[in-house]
C-alpha cells in the first residue's frame, strides 16, 4: 500500500488520456499531494518506491496477461486458442483465426498497459536527476527506469509500429503535450528512444550480483539492446553486445531446461531479466497469467494450447518438448495428474504452477509465477544469428550448439548460410516457445505470411505485419491517431 502514494501522479495522465476516459474538468483540477523533489529526497524509501511502482505495473492484467498472450502466442503458429469452442476469450478466437479488427479488445489492453508503464517511468525520470540522494543509488534508479521505459516502448513498436512518443510527465494544460499524446511518430523514432534509454541503462546499472535480485542489471540492458538491434538487422551491434555478455561470464545455461519455469528456477544462472511475481500476503503474481493457460476444468481456463505444428518442430530426443507440453492423463513432475478428460489435446507446461510443491496461497489469480523476459539461451541464439548473417558460420555454430546440446540434441556441423539461418530460427522457436516472441519473430524474419498461410490462416502481407491501432484510442484522440494500413 505504501507504493500507492508514489504512483498516483505517475498514472494520472496515462489513465485519463490513454485508457478510455476523457474528462477535461478533472484534468483541470489542481492535483492534491503532488510529489516534490524535496519530499523524495527526505523519505529514504521514496526514491526506491517510485521506481518499484514501474516494476509493479508489469504484474497487471493489461500488460503481461491474457491480451499479451493472445497477440504474441495464440496469433502465432505455436498455439491454438484452446479452451472450449464456445469460450471466445473475448477476442482470442479472432486472434487465432486472423479475423481481428481495431475494435478487438486485446489491442486496447496492450496500448493502455504499456503507456501506463511509460507514464510511471517518465515520472521517475523527471524527479530522480534532481534528488539529493547517494549518487550510486540515483544512477542505478535512473538506469532501471530507462530500461523499463525502453521495454514498454519495445512492446508497443513491435505491436503497432509507430506510436505517440511521450518522454516526460505531460502537462494537461499544455497543448503541445496533449498533441504529442495524439500523434504517431515513425517507428524509427521509437527505436531511437529505446536505444538511447538502453544506452543510459548500460552506463548506469551495476552487473549481476551487485544489485538486489530482480532489479535490472547492466547485462539485462545489454541483452535487450541486442534484441532491439536484431529487430533492426543491426547485426554488428547484436554480435558486439552478445559477445560482451558471453565473455563477461555472469550467466550460464542451467543443466535441466525443465526447471527453468519452476519456482526453484527463478532468478537462476540463466536468468537475465524476469518479472518478479513472488509476494508475501497476498502473493501478487501476474494477474491470472497462469490461470488463463492452465488445464480447462482442473486448474484454469485452458487457453493458449500448444499447436500440432509446434509439436512437429521438435526433433526426436529434444528434452524441451516434454518441458513445454503437458497432455491429458500425464503425471507431472510434482506427482499431480492432468485431468484425463481435459478438453484440449495439450497445455502449456511453462505456465504451470504446482499446488503441492511450490508456494501457493489458494488464489489462482495471484499465483507466484515469475515471467521470464530475457534468458542466456536467447543471448546465445542472437549471437548465432548475428554471426551467421555476418558470414561467420563457425562462430554461429559454437553458440547454437551450446543450446542444442543442453536440449539433448547432437551438435550441428557447417552448412550453408541459408540452411543455418533456418536451423537457428527453428531453434529459437523450440527453445523460446510460449515466451512471447514467436509472432514478432515471424514478422521480423519476413515470413509471417508464408508460414501462417500454409496453415490456412488468412494472413495479408502489408496488413497483418502490424496489429491495428485500437479504435478506442483513435476515438479518444479525436481521430488524430492514424490507423495502420488495411484496417
Amino acid at each position: 500500500m505504501k507504493i500507492n502514494k508514489y504512483i498516483l501522479r505517475a498514472g494520472l495522465f496515462a489513465g485519463l488520456t490513454l485508457s478510455g476516459t476523457a474528462c477535461k474538468d478533472f484534468l483541470e483540477v489542481k492535483p492534491q499531494g503532488e510529489l516534490t523533489p524535496d519530499y523524495l529526497s527526505i523519505d529514504p524509501e521514496a526514491s526506491e518506491g517510485i521506481v518499484t511502482a514501474i516494476y509493479n505495473k508489469m504484474l497487471d492484467w493489461n500488460i503481461h496477461s491474457f491480451s499479451w498472450i493472445g497477440i504474441t502466442s495464440i496469433a502465432s503458429d505455436d498455439a491454438d486458442k484452446g479452451s472450449d469452442p464456445g469460450d471466445t476469450g473475448s477476442d482470442k478466437n479472432e486472434l487465432d483465426g486472423f479475423t481481428f479488427s481495431a475494435t478487438s479488445g486485446s489491442f486496447n489492453d496492450i496500448w493502455q498497459g504499456n503507456y501506463q508503464g511509460i507514464a510511471r517511468a517518465n515520472q521517475a525520470l523527471t524527479y530522480l536527476p534532481n534528488l539529493t540522494i547517494e549518487e550510486a543509488t540515483k544512477n542505478r534508479l535512473i538506469g532501471e527506469s530507462s530500461f523499463l521505459r525502453a521495454y514498454f516502448y519495445f512492446n508497443l513498436v513491435r505491436t503497432f509500429g509507430g506510436v505517440p512518443l511521450i518522454t516526460k510527465v505531460p502537462d494537461p494544460t499544455n497543448e503541445d503535450d496533449l498533441k504529442a499524446g495524439r500523434t504517431r511518430v515513425a517507428a524509427t523514432q521509437i527505436y531511437a528512444l529505446i536505444e538511447a534509454d538502453l544506452t543510459t541503462a548500460i552506463n548506469n546499472l551495476p552487473e549481476k550480483g551487485n544489485t538486489p535480485v530482480g532489479r535490472v542489471t547492466k547485462g539485462a540492458a545489454q541483452a535487450l539492446l541486442a534484441k532491439v538491434s536484431m529487430y533492426q538487422k543491426k547485426w554488428d551491434k547484436v554480435l558486439e553486445l552478445t559477445n560482451t555478455i558471453i565473455a563477461g561470464g555472469k550467466y550460464s545455461l542451467v543443466e535441466d531446461y525443465s526447471t527453468i519455469w519452476r519456482e526453484v528456477g527463478e532468478n537462476n544462472a540463466e536468468s537475465i531479466f524476469e518479472v518478479q511475481a513472488q509476494g508475501t500476503t497476498p502473493n501478487k503474481g501476474i494477474n491470472n497469467y497462469s490461470t488463463c493457460q492452465s488445464v480447462r476444468g482442473q486448474w484454469g481456463w485452458g487457453f493458449n494450447t500448444p499447436s500440432a505444428d509446434l509439436e512437429k518442430a521438435y526433433e526426436a530426443g529434444d528434452k524441451r518438448k516434454d518441458a513445454t507440453f503437458m497432455y491429458p492423463g500425464e503425471t507431472l513432475w510434482d506427482g499431480q495428474k492432468v485431468l484425463a478428460s481435459a478438453p484440449n489435446r495439450a497445455y502449456n507446461q511453462k505456465a504451470y504452477v504446482s499446488r503441492v510443491a511450490e508456494t501457493y496461497n489458494g488464489n489462482d489469480s495471484e499465483t507466484n509465477k515469475n515471467m521470464r523476459i530475457l534468458r542466456f539461451a536467447e543471448v546465445l541464439l542472437m549471437n548465432a544469428e548475428a554471426a551467421n548473417e555476418l558470414g561467420q558460420p563457425a562462430n554461429a555454430l559454437i553458440s547454437l550448439n551450446k543450446v542444442r546440446v543442453r536440449a539433448g540434441l547432437a551438435a550441428l556441423t557447417t552448412t550453408t548460410q541459408t540452411d543455418l539461418r533456418m536451423k537457428i530460427w527453428n531453434e529459437r522457436r523450440v527453445e523460446l516457445a510460449f515466451e512471447h516472441d514467436r509472432m514478432f519473430d515471424l514478422r521480423r524474419q519476413g515470413r509471417a505470411g508464408t508460414v501462417l498461410r500454409a496453415l490456412g490462416l488468412p494472413y495479408v502481407d502489408g496488413k497483418h505485419d502490424l496489429f491495428p491501432i485500437p479504435q478506442t484510442q483513435i476515438d479518444l484522440s479525436g481521430k488524430a491517431l492514424t490507423q495502420n494500413p488495411g484496417y
